[in-house]
């Protein structure tokens, strides 16, 4: 199993989320964010510049068996994408295990 995290813009939420369903996924975890990277908190409003420290973005977390990776990560990349710097990272790392709390399931039949 893996775990995909999507740092994106908050306008591109929605579309994410459309997306991941449409490949198949039931469930996500969305997180509110705060962070900077190549943007350095920097952001165009009203044709003015504006400095920040961190700007706003929001974090999706999908855990997904191994052969439905590649196909989250294209389904996140296709809507989110603006082509401007600040359109986010994705990270994908191995989870060694998933529980269901209310079952006991474990590993893909918990996800």
């Amino acid at each position: 199993m893996k775990k995909v995290e999507a740092i994106i813009r908050q306008s591109r939420l929605d579309w994410v989320k459309n997306s991941l369903v449409k490949v198949g996924i039931k469930g996500m975890t969305v997180s509110e964010v705060k962070g900077f990277g190549s943007q350095k908190g920097r952001y165009i409003y009203r044709a003015e510049e504006e400095v920040v420290d961190f700007l706003p973005k929001v974090k999706v977390e999908v855990v997904v068996p191994d052969e439905m990776v590649e196909k989250v990560v294209e389904a996140i990349v296709s809507v989110a994408r603006t082509g401007e710097i600040g359109d986010g990272k994705i990270f994908v790392t191995h989870v060694e295990t998933a529980i269901r709390i209310r079952t006991g399931e474990r590993d893909e039949k918990a996800i």
